[in-house]
């Protein structure tokens, strides 16, 4: 190996385990991940249930809207 496949070589594994240190250090702890889960609105079971409802409402929309031949979106 020549002098500079081997500093090439030892370039790209140091900014590798450089981007590795910094995605350790920005990423949050265990203990933040499980506070942030608590916050989400899926933890919510009335929220959760209110959104699967909506979701499913608008696949019905939609289910009507592929099998309808008319422009629904210029109807009145």
């Amino acid at each position: 190996m020549s002098l500079r496949t081997m500093l090439s070589s030892t370039a790209m594994v140091a900014m590798i385990g450089f981007g590795y240190g910094m995605w350790t250090i920005i990423s949050p702890g265990e203990e933040r991940r499980k506070e942030m889960l608590k916050d989400l609105p899926e933890a919510n079971p009335v929220r959760m249930e209110e959104t699967r409802k909506r979701n499913a409402m608008l696949m019905q929309v939609l289910k009507e809207a592929a099998e309808t031949k008319e422009n629904i979106a210029r109807s009145k």
